[in-house]
């Protein structure tokens, strides 16, 4: 087996790793002054570009990973703005300017929630202006819901969100994503400014897509035109309580987080279309990830999808410069660029399941796919010279069905923790309902696409005709799924015995696989099984299997 380290493939892991380290030491502790904090990253720099002149790696290495450690904890004391004096008073009216950062798409016309900044309140609040906060406010009548940029005026009840946060629970998305206050119970007054054109293209698009996407389906099948939008525009919804809990309760509810599948699906049809046109490389560039870019703001610039989006710019940069692809410096490189502008993202499930999910990926199931297909190859006895078709045909299906069970059985394991420290939820079933709806969906997606681009260029009948292919494979889906779940014991509810559990076994697990990858996963330090026992010792061990509603 071909001999890894995992420094030397992706050399920025020693960078992004101290700083998320350092990003969960400040939000442990605040003992340390920042004044030392900022001395020691100083000197671990000097000592840093001493180490680089006198070539001393060991020392450079530490040097730098001090230095990242120091960077991480001094970079959530500066991004976490809580107003402390804020935590030990009770709610209050307050009337604020608002400045619409993002807007959470509802079902309810009468009500609007979002992230926005203060820009303005009464004198005695100064402290707040510029401070993030959430809201959640009704809709004056004969009045639409405000855009991304627009200034509103509002009052509500003004609440703190607690420093301690259950994880899962909605304040802890909060907390994530940088919000300290709750705006709620309370309505727009006016609006000061209204948002950019940008923004109202934006919102124009979205309508536009959504209408395209109902062509020809909407009147037959209007409960899978809901979800084909919910998939391709992520507006969750549109899912009915039923289909929401369905899909949650089958472990495939990352379907409709416009995150890496429905990304990079929609990365290569663009790639495809514009190579069509032979276009130049550098304008296949530009114009794929423009077009990409649009299509993550329309959609609302969801951080799982800007994350996906800067792994695939990554990867088509290295393209357009001819270099090697490394998929694992890719990720190490999105990571850190999240990690320098978005910290606090390190402390979302989000970010926590999807970089975990694609490091399992690349550090064990692709190298576990690959150890399969060594050991137990097809015709083994058969000179390949001698193949015929259907011998290369049964070669392929079998390599493809290797790895997408080894790949399914090694994300399964982080997937299995998160679901469990997260949303309280054991998915047995989810294994195999992936491993055949993640390709199916990437057809729905594909579709939904080609139907978006039909109807862009005034070709509305060819998008009923592709909204009609990505139905059908819906109702497949759908079927799946509802057959999934009445599986006996395809699901159970289930939470960690401790607290500590869940993160112990999370760090457990990222060790275990960091640990085999480094050791080529082979002999008395790795081998394949510590992963699979850590996970199954949790789950015998370190769960509780009884249902809070059915003791």
């Amino acid at each position: 087996m071909i001999s890894r380290s995992l420094g030397h493939r992706a050399p920025l892991l020693w960078i992004v790793i101290p700083m998320m380290a350092g990003l969960v030491l400040g939000s442990t502790t605040a003992a340390i002054p920042i004044s030392a904090t900022i001395g020691t990253a100083l000197a671990a720099l000097v000592l840093a570009g001493c180490s680089l002149r006198a070539e001393g790696n060991r020392r450079l290495l530490g040097a730098v990973v001090v230095a990242g450690v120091c960077a991480g904890y001094l970079s959530y004391h500066l991004n976490n703005t809580r107003l402390e004096a804020w935590q030990k008073l009770p709610p209050r009216e307050v009337c604020v300017d608002l400045e619409v950062t993002r807007i959470f798409v509802q079902a309810d016309p009468k009500r609007v929630s979002g992230f926005g900044t203060i820009r303005g309140t009464d004198a005695h609040l100064r402290e707040l202006r510029s401070h993030p906060v959430y809201f959640s406010l009704q809709v004056a009548p004969g009045e639409a819901a405000p855009l991304r940029s627009a200034e509103i005026s509002a009052l509500g009840v003004l609440i703190a969100v607690p420093a301690m946060v259950a994880p899962g629970s909605f304040d802890a998305y909060l907390a994530s994503a940088g919000i300290h206050f709750r705006l709620s119970r309370g309505r727009i007054l006016d609006t000061r400014a209204p948002p950019s054109r940008y923004r109202v293209f934006c919102q124009h698009g979205l309508d536009h897509f959504s209408r395209l996407l109902s062509v020809g389906v909407d009147e037959k099948r209007p409960e899978l035109t809901a979800v084909l939008r919910a998939m391709l525009l992520g507006q969750k919804h549109e899912l009915s309580d039923e289909q929401g809990t369905s899909f949650m309760r089958s472990g495939t509810m990352h379907l409709f987080a416009i995150s890496g599948l429905h990304i990079s699906v929609i990365a290569v049809g663009l790639q495809a279309l514009l190579t069509l046109l032979r276009l130049p490389a550098n304008v296949r560039f530009t114009m794929g990830m423009g077009a990409l870019w649009l299509y993550v703001d329309i959609t609302g610039g969801a951080p799982s999808a800007v994350r996906a989006f800067i792994m695939v710019v990554l990867f088509e940069l290295a393209r357009s410069f001819r270099t090697p692809g490394n998929p694992l410096s890719a990720l190490a490189a999105s990571a850190l660029i999240v990690v320098l502008v978005w910290p606090l993202q390190i402390f979302s499930a989000s970010f926590q399941m999807s970089y975990g999910i694609v490091a399992a990926l690349l550090l064990l199931g692709l190298p576990l796919a690959a150890a399969w297909q060594e050991r137990w190859s097809c015709f083994r006895l058969v000179p390949k010279t001698t193949w015929r078709w259907y011998h290369h045909r049964l070669d392929a299906f079998y390599r493809d069905a290797t790895s997408a069970l080894a790949i399914g059985l090694a994300t399964t394991l982080v997937s299995t923790l998160a679901g469990l420290y997260y949303f309280q939820l054991l998915t047995p079933v989810a294994v195999l309902a992936n491993l055949l709806l993640i390709p199916a969906s990437g057809v729905v997606i594909l579709s939904g696409f080609a139907s978006l681009l039909a109807g862009l260029a005034g070709m509305e009948s060819l998008s009923g005709l592709f909204n009609h292919s990505a139905v059908l494979v819906l109702a497949i889906i759908d079927f799946v799924v509802q057959r999934a779940i009445d599986l006996p014991g395809a699901w159970s509810v289930a939470t960690f015995n401790s607290e500590w559990i869940g993160p112990a076994a999370h760090l457990a697990l990222g060790v275990a696989i960091v640990a085999g990858y480094q050791s080529n996963w082979a002999g008395h330090r790795g081998s394949w099984w510590p992963p699979f026992a850590i996970v199954a010792v949790v789950l015998l061990i370190g769960v509780d299997y009884t249902d809070p509603a059915n003791p």
